[in-house]
């Protein structure tokens, strides 16, 4: 099994859709051992943090690092455990129903019904089935009409999966929960299947994030490898990791211009933190602030003035701060 081999610090430039803004991610030394444990252990790895750490970055970065195919998915209220292991295409097997129905009435066979209505049919790999075994839920896809998912540059599937399940606090407990035997076991079976999806070949590295909206379930956490993403809370070391995190994305702009954007992200940040007011503006902000001074303006010193202008619309998103000086 391949482990990451990053020296901590080092930015990995990942790959975006064209008009997309750029994607860096620069490893720390804690991701990077957080990474490889999970790896080792053969569990999931849990990624804690705020919203903007990132979290969901860190999994794109680990499966190009790797070499590995990545498959993502976003979770929200509705989302079922079935839902990141496999999904019945309900609605079109009504409509080959239909189709049949219209086909059997005009002297089609009963046999020729039944095999076209074969749940086999409807069946459409999600998330986890493709980490723990590409080439059926390959197959199962083809028989499915479900698509294939896109591989990254320099990835390939035979070198094993990432599989990003995101934002799993938004779902409901029994969601984690529902999601321990696969897990657990390294396989499920999908409805109306008399063999078993099991792990084939290296083992999927699954990363789940949590912006901590809501609490996890005991058992869940015990099966997982945890990283807690944080930002420095003192004043000057958070300044720091933000300079250095811009100087990875824009390093033709100027450290003095970096500073100051960030030494502004930091006076808001601790300011809606003593206000409560949510979210805290912090890395994603300084990026987006960065990016936006660079592309209004080619002179350095008129992007100094510009900073200051539009810092308010990246950082201040609460209805209170917007109100404030």
């Amino acid at each position: 099994m391949k482990f990451l081999e990053i020296i901590p610090g080092k930015a990995i430039l990942l790959p975006v859709a064209s008009g997309a803004p750029e994607q860096i991610h620069v490893f720390a030394e804690d991701e990077i051992l957080a990474v490889n444990a999970a790896l080792a252990a053969r569990r999931a790895l849990l990624v804690r943090g705020e919203p903007g750490t990132g979290k969901t970055q860190l999994a794109r970065a680990s499966a190009v690092a790797l070499g590995r195919a990545f498959v993502a998915s976003a979770v929200d209220a509705r989302t079922e455990a079935r839902d990141l292991l496999w999904h019945f295409d309900a609605v079109r097997r009504l409509g080959e129903a239909q189709i049949q129905g219209a086909l059997h009435a005009a002297g089609g066979s009963t046999e020729a019904v039944r095999e076209a209505l074969d749940p086999h049919h409807f069946i459409q790999p999600r998330a986890l089935w493709w980490g723990f075994d590409w080439p059926r839920a390959k197959s199962q896809a083809e028989a499915s009409g479900a698509a294939t998912p896109a591989l990254l540059e320099g990835t390939d599937p035979q070198r094993g999966v990432v599989v990003l399940i995101d934002e799993i606090d938004k779902a409901e407990p029994d969601v984690p929960n529902g999601l321990l035997e696969a897990l657990g076991s390294g396989e499920f079976t999908p409805h109306g299947f008399a063999d078993p999806v099991a792990i084939n070949g290296i083992s999927p590295l699954v990363i789940v994030t949590t912006n901590e909206e809501r609490a996890l379930p005991d058992a869940f956490l015990r099966r997982c490898i945890v990283l807690h993403l944080r930002l420095p809370d003192e004043r000057k070391p958070l300044i720091e990791h933000l300079v250095a995190r811009g100087l990875a994305h824009f390093p033709d702009l100027p450290r003095e211009l970096q500073e100051r954007a960030a030494t502004l992200v930091v006076d808001d940040r601790f300011r809606a933190r003593e206000e409560n007011w949510l979210p805290l503006p912090g890395q994603a902000e300084f990026i987006d602030l960065l990016r936006a001074v660079k592309n209004l303006t080619p002179d350095n010193a008129a992007r100094v003035t510009m900073l200051d202008k539009i810092a308010g619309f990246a950082l201040r998103k609460h209805p209170a701060a917007a109100a404030g000086p």
